[in-house]
């Protein structure tokens, strides 16, 4: 998923003037997912102190740094370990609260200038053992603009912030429109009135403190080392030395988190009940993984859901230890609209047509798990119902959930294949997630390509080499990728589209918008549209550019899905509904 995931609705509707933010396919997918083992409307974050959990992974966190993190499964360690202005309690998948901040932001009626107050006395972890200032936040944001530091949604949200060209092209040394009048305010100055989108997305970890008299030097390394030198705010820690440098991550094998002990909980909504947390990644059997975890003690699920026949197993024999989420996003094959035979919009639509979407859909546990997409806007998303909710957008080539052979046929031969079949000698390089359900999803995907004469050559890789070395990297030529997802950053539909479909928002890494689509109607609209003020009209807005994007047939949208997570009988566990995953600083043990 997301290299995957919110300002809430309710945080931006405290920014009254400026946005707020609302929260299957014809003939089979208006089917609504069964709920069994759903997260309750209230859970209990009531919990005994002390213990050590250990969360089960199959593959690594895409960046360690927290200025570049941005996979679900990453936000589950960032939220533990750094505090950014704003956070997401476990039963806030909509309502960001103030974390770092005192309050919610004060956007300016023109929506220019965005101010936030920050708390005195929120401490770094050794060895820096101070408190983190507005300095440290403007450096945070600052550094994601950095090559070094490849951040992947900064532009997006934060690219209309004064002087944040001059500081790319090295023509300044920091960013001119970021003001810190004193320690504990600082100041967002904007080229334009997009301070809703600016004030939301300060809830991602690019707003978390980080000190530069400490930073700067392993940020001028290219890339940056900091995040195997990083500091923390939160309740949590890396494992680390006396100098600062990171003990407790070895990459694609574990992560330990400790106790941060210049964490104050009079500070933080957080309750921190375990003593430590220890990651276990290379788990590639997740058939295994999982049976081991609801068979074990003190485990929970990380990067991975429970297969299907385990997931088939725990519903009827023991539901309890099984929660599922609605993830605000959803999956999709990306097809790279930049290279043959993708660069051809006909030749995009017949792959939409004759994809078998219920068999994509099977490989993660069928209806149970969400409802087949036919669009990109999620459901309970503004922008859902005025895109086409659960009919879709009226497209042909995404009306026949099992695929339609002949209707792809005849997009082919407009695409230039007289014979309905592809000819042509491409290499198409098609890089999936090895190991357990993703990759049953990317080898379903390729024969559904199959079918229409392509022959993808399949390379199989971990899920976080999957993100950071082929398909967040353009120059890696990658043209099919069947294993991304999307979930929202925060509950405005601009956060589903324009980072992972706007061309101006392509990067050479870290880059989210895989089919590198780049269409001039569609970036000027997203460009309106993210000043547009007032939840019904930007829902209009975002829903017609969902309609716009989808017609390009850049993906194969395949499900809505909800995020399946277990845990062992002795775990109390406790899901952050914002990112899907359990929230390691609520969760405890029995």
């Amino acid at each position: 998923m997301k290299p995957i995931r919110v300002c809430s609705a309710a945080l931006l509707a405290l920014l009254v003037s400026l946005t707020v933010a609302a929260c299957g396919s014809s003939d089979s997918s208006s089917e609504a997912p069964a709920k069994v083992g759903a997260v309750p409307t209230e859970q209990s974050l009531t919990g005994k102190t002390g213990g050590k959990l250990t969360v089960i992974a199959s593959s690594d966190v895409d960046y360690i740094d927290p200025g570049a993190a941005y996979y679900q499964f990453t936000f589950m360690v960032t939220y533990a370990t750094q505090r950014p202005l704003y956070s997401f309690g476990p039963d806030d998948a909509i309502d960001a609260v103030p974390d770092l901040a005192t309050q919610a932001p004060d956007v300016s009626s023109d929506g220019k200038t965005v101010t936030v107050k920050i708390k005195p006395d929120v401490k770094f972890s050794p060895p820096v053992n101070r408190a983190a200032t507005s300095a440290d936040v403007k450096y945070a944001v600052e550094r994601a603009f950095l090559p070094t530091v490849g951040n992947g949604y900064a532009g997006a949200y934060f690219g209309d912030i004064i002087g944040v060209q001059e500081f790319q092209d090295g023509k300044a040394k920091e960013i001119s429109g970021i003001d810190t009048p004193d320690d504990t305010t600082i100041v967002f100055n904007l080229s334009r009135g997009s301070g809703g989108v600016v004030a939301g997305a300060l809830a991602l970890p690019i707003s978390a403190p980080v000190p530069q008299e400490y930073a700067a030097k392993f940020d001028a390394k290219n890339p940056s080392t900091y995040g195997m030198n990083q500091v923390a705010t939160g309740p949590y820690m890396i494992e680390a030395d006396a100098d600062g440098a990171v003990t407790g991550y070895e990459p694609g094998k574990k992560i330990d988190l400790v106790r941060n002990p210049n964490w104050d909980s009079a500070t933080d909504y957080r309750k921190a009940y375990l003593d430590t947390i220890n990651v276990e990644e290379g788990n590639e059997d997740t058939t295994v993984a999982s049976r081991q975890i609801l068979s074990g003690t003190a485990q929970v699920n990380g990067d991975f859901g429970p297969p299907p026949p385990v997931l088939k197993q725990v519903v009827g024999s023991t539901p309890d230890q099984l929660a599922l989420t609605p993830s605000g996003g959803l999956r999709y094959v990306a097809l790279n609209t930049t290279m043959a035979p993708f660069d051809n919009l006909d030749v995009r639509k017949a792959v939409l047509a004759v994809f078998d979407r219920e068999a994509m859909r099977a490989t993660r546990g069928g209806p149970l798990l969400g409802p087949i997409a036919n669009h990109f806007i999620p459901p309970e998303m503004g922008g859902f119902d005025e895109a086409g909710g659960l009919t879709g957008t009226g497209v042909d080539f995404l009306k026949y959930p099992k695929g339609n052979l002949a209707l792809a046929k005849e997009y082919m031969k407009k695409g230039g294949f007289p014979s309905g079949l592809y000819t042509g000698t491409e290499d198409l390089l098609m890089v999936g997630t090895s190991g357990g359900v993703a990759q049953k999803s990317a080898e379903v995907a390729a024969a559904q390509l199959e079918k229409l004469g392509f022959k993808p050559k399949l390379r199989l890789v971990t899920q976080d080499a999957m993100y950071t070395k082929f398909c967040s990297v353009p120059k890696a030529k990658v043209i099919i990728c069947p294993n991304v997802g999307w979930l929202k950053d925060f509950a405005d539909p601009q956060t589903i589209l324009d980072p992972t479909f706007n061309g101006q928002n392509i990067v050479d890494v870290n880059n989210s918008n895989w089919p590198q689509l780049n269409v001039e109607a569609i970036n000027s609209a997203m460009d309106k549209a993210a000043l547009v003020v007032g939840a019904d009209a930007r829902n209009q807005a975002w829903a017609d550019i969902d309609r716009q994007v989808t017609a390009q047939a850049p993906a194969v949208p395949w499900i809505w899905d909800d995020t399946a997570n277990i845990r062992s009988v002795d775990v109390v566990g406790v899901i952050n509904k914002f990112n899907g995953n359990w929230d390691l600083s609520f969760t405890s043990l029995k």
